[in-house]
């Protein structure tokens, strides 16, 4: 699985609607807003790396009000939870 954080500038008239319209993107498993230099954080989560040019370019910078985004693939994730047992829920090993 490829981990991409999604860095979002938006109209700020309108963070909410369009951080529920970016969550509701297959691929997007999660937005939140934020303080500092960009509105939206975004974490977008694909089998293969072609499929962010799907999510990223292809969605998420089309949703009315986006006016930016910005990228950072992940190389690898250091966390105290078992992330990959929480994303294999329901599925067949």
């Amino acid at each position: 699985m490829i981990t991409a954080i999604v860095l979002i500038k938006t109209r700020t008239d309108r963070i909410p609607e369009i951080a529920e319209e970016i969550a509701a993107l297959e691929g997007v498993s999660e937005v939140y807003s934020v303080t500092g230099a960009h509105d939206l954080i975004a974490i977008v989560r694909v089998p293969e790396h072609d499929d962010l040019a799907a999510v990223i370019p292809g969605r998420i910078s089309k949703v009315p009000g986006v006016a930016a985004t910005e990228t950072h693939t992940a190389f690898r994730a250091y966390s105290q939870h078992d992330l990959q047992a929480a994303f294999a829920i329901g599925l067949d090993a």
